[in-house]
């Protein structure tokens, strides 16, 4: 191949990549750039920014617990488990990771609305926990938990199968190979998936659109406050549109970070 036409290739090569990071980069770009300090700190300074951003925070940490508490031992299952109906499993388990939130806020009504699946045993008095906070919650946990099983999973796996077995002669119980080795094993991808996990949670919108409303104080989330802002007041939309890129971007690097850590840690093992 001649070296005119190798420049070329490489040239067509670097366009095309790079025009794909342009489009990528240039909405967040314009995000930044449409919005002054001046009309940042007044748009944070709305009234419908507070109580938006605390129920993010009570919600996201809550169903992050949630996703570790439970998705912990999951992903350990899932880790040593073997046969087509493990990976069955684990394919259900990613599902809500590729389904529309509008659909998984379909499910979830037609779950534990009042006229919901459960509707009959879980509400005896016509209650619902629909178009609540605790709704908020379970849409949180619903689309985010395949992230954060996902990367403890993968994490698990990871780790030397010796090590737990030298763990088992020296007659540690399981629950005990569990907690005190494999979990500090694999700690560095539990917390990039738990990073992913509440970037997702804090950035969901559909799910809880369709299943928890849009209540201010009670249901409407940072997503569903700037959804709501953007009809009246752009400002406030653009100012919770930059904390939300700054925070997720951060995520971002976190998981970067704990990944690189994870693979230099497998490299000198």
């Amino acid at each position: 191949m001649s070296a005119g036409r190798l420049r070329l290739e490489r040239g067509g090569l670097a366009v095309a990549g790079w025009g794909l990071l342009g489009f990528l980069a240039l909405p967040v770009v314009a995000l930044f750039l449409a919005t002054s300090p001046s009309a940042l700190r007044d748009g944070l300074s709305h009234p419908l920014v507070g109580p938006a951003l605390r129920l993010s925070l009570l919600t996201t940490s809550l169903s992050l617990a949630i996703v570790v508490g439970l998705g912990t031992p999951l992903a350990w299952w899932l880790a040593n488990a073997s046969g087509r109906a493990a990976r069955a499993l684990e394919t259900l388990v990613q599902l809500p990771a590729v389904i529309p939130p509008a659909v998984a806020g379909v499910a979830l009504l037609l779950t534990f609305g009042r006229r919901g699946l459960l509707a009959g045993w879980a509400y005896p008095t016509g209650s619902s926990l629909a178009f609540s906070t605790t709704a908020v919650v379970l849409a949180e946990v619903f689309v985010s938990a395949p992230y954060f099983v996902q990367a403890a999973t993968s994490g698990f796996r990871r780790i030397d199968p010796k090590l737990l077995l030298v763990a088992r002669t020296f007659g540690a119980a399981p629950l005990r190979v569990f907690s005190r080795v494999a979990v500090p094993l694999a700690a560095p991808g539990l917390l990039a998936g738990g990073a992913m996990s509440w970037a997702r949670s804090l950035g969901e919108f559909g799910a809880t659109l369709m299943f928890a409303g849009n209540l201010e104080g009670r249901t409407q989330t940072l997503p569903l406050a700037i959804y709501t802002a953007f009809e009246s007041d752009s400002r406030v939309a653009q100012a919770l549109s930059i904390v939300l890129v700054a925070v997720a971007y951060t995520l971002l690097l976190l998981v970067r970070w704990l990944l690189a850590r994870t693979a230099a840690g497998g490299e000198a093992a």
